[in-house]
């Protein structure tokens, strides 16, 4: 009877052992804790860079706060400061007296509030006297609630030898006209014409004292306060012709100005 292969030897296994399984290998078994220690080890190393920088921060931050001067730490708003002893201020008090009414400054920048009917003559002695050849702008402001000069020109210059910049106001009321500087400035024809055109300030003896923005006959200053913020109806300058009296620009200021007619819309000549 023949041996049952199950009872044949096993080669390479002495007395026909049959071969145990492999042991468990404990380095393999352990290498995933591993990892996943080291993966915690690496997160909590950088949130604690993370806050190491962001600490170093707060201090360096602290200690720029507390090098600081107590003007810095703690600011306070200028204020308005006389101009006493300013060579600039002595020098137009002098040649034009009650003309300059005040001299001040206000962050270290020089303000004089001059008279209407000095505003010419101060301008052209500090064009030709003191070096403020660059008259950088004109602006208009109104201030409502002033009864006795509602309204400003603010005059912008700059000396460019001396890169100095000084302000000049002149205060106004409805109805009485500002010199006109154009004699001084030729730059100052535009921005003379902008103020007339958003305020109603207007200047005597311009060379074209006419709005340069809104339309002729437009109804209303649009930079004054008590313009309305919803607008006015004001219709619109080239068809003067299509409003009434009481509606659209203001009566009889219209430019007249119709668009051409077209070919159709000419007459065909009579027949003789």
């Amino acid at each position: 009877m023949s041996e049952r292969e199950d009872d044949k030897p096993q080669q390479g296994h002495p007395n026909g052992d049959r071969p145990m399984p492999d042991a468990p290998d404990d380095t393999k078994a352990d290498a995933p804790v591993v990892a996943d220690a080291e993966a915690e080890a690496a997160a909590k190393a950088a949130v604690d860079a993370k806050a190491a920088a962001a600490a170093a921060k707060a201090q360096a931050l602290a200690e720029a706060e507390a090098a600081k001067e107590p003007w810095e730490r703690d600011p306070v708003a200028p204020g308005w400061q006389e101009a006493e002893g300013d060579p600039l201020a002595e020098a137009l008090k002098s040649s034009f007296g009650a003309g300059v009414t005040a001299a001040r400054t206000f962050a270290d920048e020089l303000v004089f509030d001059i008279k209407s009917e000095a505003i010419q003559a101060v301008g052209k002695s500090l064009k030709e006297e003191h070096g403020f050849a660059l008259l950088v702008d004109i602006c208009g402001a109104h201030y409502p609630d002033r009864e006795e000069a509602p309204f400003e020109v603010v005059y912008h210059l700059y000396n460019l030898e001396q890169a100095h910049r000084i302000r000049l106001k002149v205060g106004t009321r409805e109805g009485i006209d500002v010199p006109s500087v154009v004699g001084v400035w030729k730059g100052a024809n535009w921005p003379e014409r902008e103020i007339y055109d958003m305020y109603g300030v207007r200047f005597s003896e311009h060379p074209d004292m006419t709005r340069i923005l809104m339309w002729e006959g437009f109804n209303g200053y649009p930079l004054r306060k008590d313009f309305p913020v919803e607008g006015v109806d004001t219709g619109a300058a080239i068809y003067p012709e299509s409003y009434g009296s009481e509606t659209g620009p203001v009566a009889g200021t219209g430019t007249g100005w119709k668009p051409p007619k077209s070919p159709e819309e000419e007459p065909a000549p009579e027949e003789t």
